[in-house]
């Protein structure tokens, strides 16, 4: 259990009161860490709890949410407080109630994520690195975007699954295709945009008739990297797709990296959560191939 004796005076440093005798509620839905609904006298909060070692994960995410906020075009919840307390790590948001999304809301969500991706940088990655899930992402920032991605997403994740056991087959696709990435990329290097890093359908919602997203895993990176994700496990409708292309339409061979991209997540999960998704990741390279 939290050590939620330590994490109310915390948050009581930060002018956050706690309602007297309120026991926090656990909230579902939550793969990586615990999640809780606690009542305070200026609203709810929805905090997440996990060992000390997850402040490194915390204190990034709500870097990548501000990183995000701050551009101004896509809302992110209000980080209230995050930090060690005890022998608990935590981090504190704003509540919020999220309701059935729509086809204006997706057309609008589609128009505001190609404008974050506007945001860009000269270099790929970020000023530190962060976590997909409860795997380390290297950001070491990189010139060249093709080094970036075999690197510090492929090759890390092929070296990483080879240390958990997913062995022969895996390991030689995986290597004749990290010498074959070049051929997926055009002469024209992709604007480093400011990415989500994690968007897939359990990342965002509708508050008060706008998309609001959460959980990133930020860095800057090629755009195509965002939709592929979006696309791997559904929750996104063919209006955001419209909407995005009309305001930055995407390169050609797009169609062929995004399986590139989204074999990245599909490693990452199989590190993961195990087996149930080898099967899938030499389909894909294989298909790549």
């Amino acid at each position: 259990m939290p050590d939620w004796s330590s994490i109310i005076p915390e948050l009581g440093k930060v002018g956050v009161n706690a309602v007297k005798d309120s026991i926090p509620s656990p909230v579902s839905g939550g793969d990586i860490s615990a999640a809780w609904r606690l009542a305070t006298a200026s609203g709810d909060l929805f905090v997440k709890t996990g060992p000390l070692s997850s402040a490194h994960t915390f204190s990034a995410e709500v870097e990548g949410l501000k990183e995000i906020a701050a551009v101004g075009i896509l809302r992110t919840p209000q980080v209230v407080a995050s930090g060690e307390a005890g022998s608990t790590a935590y981090l504190a948001l704003e509540w919020l109630s999220f309701e059935r999304s729509n086809k204006a809301v997706e057309r609008q969500f589609g128009e505001q994520l190609a404008a974050l991706h506007h945001a860009t940088k000269k270099q790929y990655g970020w000023h530190r690195d962060n976590t997909i899930g409860l795997t380390l992402q290297k950001n070491a920032w990189r010139d060249d975007w093709l080094d970036f991605f075999r690197e510090q997403r492929l090759a890390y994740q092929l070296t990483m699954a080879t240390e958990n056991g997913f062995g022969e087959e895996l390991q030689a696709v995986g290597a004749r295709l990290l010498k074959r990435l070049p051929i997926f990329f055009d002469s024209d290097a992709p604007a480093a945009s400011l990415l989500h890093g994690d968007l897939w359908g359990g990342n965002w919602g509708c508050s008060d008739g706008a998309a609001i997203v959460f959980d990133p895993a930020v860095y800057y990176g090629d755009r195509e990297s965002d939709l592929a994700m979006t696309r791997l496990f559904g929750g996104f409708g063919g209006e955001f797709y419209a909407a995005y292309e009309s305001s930055w339409p995407l390169s050609d061979g797009h169609r062929e990296r995004q399986h590139l991209y989204q074999l990245y997540h599909v490693l990452n999960h199989l590190n993961l959560f195990g087996s149930a998704y080898l099967a899938q990741a030499i389909r894909l390279i294989e298909k790549l191939l």
